[in-house]
């Protein structure tokens, strides 16, 4: 079960815990408001508890942009050209400078995983 299914289920007893201490106290009914009063608290642990071990970014919703994304994380769903074009001329601007070009691209490669949060290919990036 995924951190976010789990969230859910949670913050729904919760959201149910409040209405069962509500209408337990229309009710006149302590028993019922302090079962579901403690079901309620039971539910706001799990609740800070799933949010605090669950990997980063696994609570987030999932936009529609990101959805070219799910079958390869690392292919880009949109491609800002200007950033695109400026980043290509800044390689080129090392290269001309006497940088490797394959060094500089792989560089910028790694950068890219980085800024991902992915792990790099251990063997792609291997300089010998």
């Amino acid at each position: 079960m995924s951190p976010r299914a789990l969230r859910r289920i949670v913050v729904t007893v919760f959201v149910a815990g409040i209405a069962g201490m509500i209408v337990g106290s229309i009710r006149d009914s302590n028993g019922m408001a302090i079962t579901f009063g403690i079901v309620t608290a039971v539910a706001a642990l799990g609740l800070i508890l799933v949010t605090s071990v669950a990997p980063a970014g696994s609570l987030a919703k999932a936009r529609p942009s990101d959805a070219a994304r799910l079958d390869d994380p690392r292919e880009p769903a949109v491609v800002d050209e200007r950033a695109a074009r400026d980043v290509e001329a800044r390689i080129q601007a090392l290269v001309d400078a006497g940088a490797d070009e394959e060094q500089v691209r792989l560089l910028v490669g790694r950068a890219v995983d980085l800024g991902r949060g992915t792990r790099a290919d251990q063997t792609a990036g291997t300089a010998t």
